[in-house]
């Protein structure tokens, strides 16, 4: 079965954004952007909601990302890499290359994806996608990069909120650029409710 990972930015209190959060929280290093060409070189298939697909194509037809290094491979390669967009709302053709449109329920699609031979899939971003792949049991691994930052006042969607209750057992962490954290871990089941003892 296809492994699925989900890798999501956020700050120490869970934020994936704020509202005057420049890119990367303004974090950007060459550790964090090694590690991010290095997760693109590998063979992959993207899966993204609608506003994340938007985000990221835009980007794209514009040039790539001013956040990132001319020299960076990343976007480039993400036009090579095969991309899944779930939506209902978005309409063919899309404009991205390597880009398949699924109208199809997650709760269907997503499953049979798992089921076929071919290149583990991966989730950037795409918060309400992630709950709900969550609340399936679909996600086989979460990576966390932790950045520096409490956003208490200005932090927008904390992706924790309105997921289901799961267990995680931790891989490895990494320390990036001396100050960005990685947290990669397994889904584990979660165990039955041991009742008291005679």
């Amino acid at each position: 079965m296809r492994e699925l990972t989900v890798d999501l930015f956020c700050t120490v209190d869970g934020w994936l954004s704020g509202r005057n959060s420049p890119g990367y929280f303004g974090y950007a290093g060459p550790d964090l952007q090694g590690w991010i060409d290095e997760q693109v070189a590998l063979p992959h298939v993207m899966l993204m909601g609608s506003n994340t697909y938007t985000a990221l194509a835009q980007i794209n037809a514009e040039g790539g990302d001013p956040t990132m290094p001319a020299e960076s491979p990343a976007f480039k390669r993400m036009d090579e890499l095969p991309k899944v967009v779930f939506s209902k709302s978005l309409k063919p053709p899309l404009t991205w290359i390597n880009t398949s449109l699924v109208a199809e329920d997650v709760a269907v699609a997503v499953p049979a994806m798992k089921d076929e031979p071919g290149d583990p899939m991966r989730v950037i971003g795409s918060p309400t996608l992630v709950r709900s792949l969550f609340r399936l049991g679909l996600v086989d691994r979460l990576r966390l990069m932790v950045f520096p930052q409490v956003l208490g006042e200005s932090g927008q969607e904390r992706f924790l909120q309105g997921l289901p209750d799961v267990n995680l057992r931790l891989m490895s962490t990494e320390v990036l650029d001396q100050r960005l954290v990685l947290l990669d871990y397994k889904l584990e089941e979660t165990p039955a409710v041991q009742g008291p003892e005679a």
